[in-house]
């Protein structure tokens, strides 16, 4: 027992050791004071979630190791350019670029125009997040086609280890979700929907791995997800059928609410619009919450250094504690926010492929009753 709790022990020193050097670089090194009054809690989170031209992977306020990702960018004056990220370090100029430290494009490349003002390039640079979901996209094919090719080599035996686990979840997914949501023709979504869950996934774990090549805010990020529900939405309406779009401009019900006003196929239509916009919302409001508490959790080590070493010790062993089982709780996130985000797009591919069923399958149904009865008697 007593071993036990020195390894606990432990461990929590190693992880306010790790946890103190990554943060003290955000803070001034002069006093405590000045690092209490100029520590922007809001600030301090926000810059740590915002996307970037470059990758840190090591800072510790003297020395920085990071990595320097490619701009690419368009001018309407002087046309293209392509350079380092690391031209713009340190808020330095490059061929009339910088990043800009403050105002509505802060973080953003600009360059001024013929009268002086910040504008914005057509900018392509490979940022963080893109570099991110660019490496999560190839870890993802790697291990697909690795678990393919393993289970083409031995299809009718069992597998055990890394290659049983990648099975067991994409199965899980496919029996439990896209067979009942969707029906007989769930096959053809299944590529689409087991592609979704590994990616929401994947990028889900990267995005809780403090160290290179984690740490980008992938999945917390509004316009991936607003492009994942997007392409929810074109399953859902590329391919529905004609009883799914009946439902939607002319429903079952009385005429005077779809004419001479169109109030039931108006509300239809939102609720087509809505459908993936709750998706993008619900993604990414979780993610980018659940960073945000862990981010303001590691926050109170250094908003109480002025109140005193006992109650400073106090909440930097709070805060650590508080941020181990956020971390753990995030992992279970990770999971049920890529299974939510499959499960409801799965859902909603079903409810476009509704259709009439046959004389023959109506007659099956109001006799399967008698048969199984018959069969228990």
């Amino acid at each position: 027992m007593r071993s036990d709790i020195m390894k606990i022990r432990a461990v929590l020193l190693l992880l306010a050791f790790v946890l103190l050097p990554a943060k003290a670089a955000a803070l001034p090194e002069s006093g405590t004071d000045e690092a209490q009054e100029e520590l922007n809690v809001k600030e301090f989170i926000l810059d740590h979630l915002a996307d970037a031209y470059e990758w840190q992977i090591y800072s510790d306020g003297n020395r920085h190791l990071t990595v320097s990702l490619p701009i690419i960018l368009r001018s309407k004056e002087t046309g293209w350019h392509i350079f380092s990220s690391s031209r713009l370090r340190h808020q330095a100029s490059h061929l009339g670029f910088q990043i800009a430290p403050e105002g509505k494009y802060k973080g953003k490349i600009v360059e001024r125009d013929a009268t002086g003002q910040e504008v914005r390039p057509l900018d392509l640079s490979l940022t963080k997040n893109a570099a991110s979901l660019l490496f999560a996209s190839a870890l993802i094919i790697l291990i697909v086609t690795g678990v393919a090719r393993s289970l083409k080599r031995n299809p009718m035996e069992g597998k055990k280890g890394f290659v049983g686990l990648i099975e067991m979840f994409l199965m899980s997914i496919n029996d439990e979700i896209i067979k009942p949501s969707i029906g007989p023709d769930h096959r053809k979504y299944a590529p689409y929907l087991l592609t979704v869950f590994l990616f929401i996934f994947t990028n889900n774990l990267l995005g809780l791995i403090p160290i290179f090549p984690g740490g980008a805010n992938v999945t917390g990020n509004i316009a991936v997800t607003m492009v994942l529900a997007l392409g929810t939405f074109f399953v859902i309406n590329l391919t529905g059928t004609k009883e799914y779009y009946k439902e939607i401009f002319w429903p079952d019900v009385p005429t005077w609410l779809k004419a001479p006003i169109p109030l039931m196929p108006i509300i239809e239509l939102v609720g087509t619009i809505t459908k993936p916009f709750a998706l993008m919302i619900r993604l990414f409001a979780n993610i980018m919450a659940g960073h945000s508490i862990i981010l303001g959790l590691s926050a109170l080590i250094f908003i109480t250094v002025s109140m005193g070493t006992a109650i400073n010790a106090s909440m930097t062993t709070v805060s650590v504690l508080f941020t181990i089982f956020m971390d753990f709780l995030e992992l279970l996130i990770a999971y049920i926010q890529a299974y939510v985000f499959t499960l409801l797009s799965a859902v909603f591919i079903g409810q476009a492929r509704v259709r009439h069923a046959s004389p023959k399958e109506v007659s099956a149904l109001q006799t399967a009753p008698k048969e199984i009865m018959n069969e228990e008697i």
